[in-house]
C-alpha cells in the first residue's frame, strides 16, 4: 500500500502495541489477548527499516537476542546471517566497539547484526518492516539473502516496498486508506489489474 495506509499498524497489532477496537486477532486460533505480553513477544523478532545498535562491542550487540549465549552460538548466528566475514574484517572482530563511540557499519552491516540476533532468538515469526528499503542495490543483495535464510520455516508478516520482494509470498495483502483493498497470491493480484498492478507499474516506471 501506498504511505499511510495503515501497513506498521498492522504490524504494530501483531505484537499488541496496540489493541484492535473491533473484532480480534489470533494466532493458531489463540486470540492474543488470551496471551501474556511476554509469551507473546518472546515469539516475535523485528527487523525495521532503521537498526538499533548499542554502545558496546559486536559481540553483545548479537548477544542482545539471547542474553546467556554462548560465544559459539553468537558466532553461528552471525555466520547463517552473513555478518561473519565482515565482523572479523573489523579491527578487533567480535570485539569492535560500534555506535557513537566506535567505528560506523554501514546500514547493510548493521541489518545483518540485527538478523544475527534474531538467528539466537529464533522466535516463531518474524515482521520485517521495509528492512530493506534504506540500502544499496549490493547491501541489499547481501541482507536479503540473509532474510530468505532466516525466515525459512517460519511465519513472516512483511511490509515491503519493492513488490518484487514479495512475489513468493503465500498471501499479498493491499492496503488502502487502513482498510484491506486487495488479498491474494503476487500472481492472481496482478491479473486483477488493480491496486497492486498500478503499485507495481508505478515502480516499474520508477525504476
Amino acid at each position: 500500500g501506498t504511505s499511510g495506509g495503515g501497513k506498521s499498524t498492522l504490524t504494530k497489532l501483531v505484537g499488541r502495541f496496540y489493541d484492535p477496537t473491533d473484532g480480534e486477532i489470533t494466532l493458531d486460533g489463540v486470540p492474543l489477548k488470551e496471551l501474556s505480553l511476554s509469551q507473546l513477544r518472546e515469539e516475535i523478532g523485528y527487523v525495521f527499516q532503521e537498526t538499533y545498535l548499542f554502545g558496546t562491542t559486536i559481540r553483545e550487540n548479537i548477544r542482545f537476542g539471547k542474553p546467556l549465549a554462548s560465544d559459539e552460538e553468537i558466532e553461528r548466528a552471525a555466520k547463517a546471517a552473513y555478518a561473519h566475514e565482515f565482523i572479523i574484517q573489523t579491527k578487533d572482530g567480535y570485539e569492535t566497539h560500534v555506535g557513537e563511540r566506535g567505528i560506523k557499519l554501514s546500514g547493510g552491516q548493521k541489518q545483518r547484526i540485527a538478523i544475527a540476533r534474531l538467528f539466537l532468538k529464533d522466535p516463531a515469526i518474524i515482521v520485517l518492516d521495509e528492512a530493506t528499503a534504506s540500502l544499496d542495490n549490493t547491501s541489499e543483495k547481501a541482507v536479503q539473502d540473509a532474510l530468505d535464510a532466516l525466515l525459512a520455516g517460519r511465519t513472516t508478516l512483511t511490509v515491503a516496498h519493492r513488490l518484487s520482494s514479495i512475489q513468493h509470498y503465500d498471501l499479498v495483502i493491499v492496503l488502502d486508506q487502513g482498510c484491506v483493498a486487495e488479498m491474494g497470491t503476487y500472481d492472481e493480484l496482478i491479473a486483477q489489474k488493480g491496486l497492486l498492478y498500478q503499485l507495481a507499474e508505478g515502480e516499474s516506471a520508477y525504476e
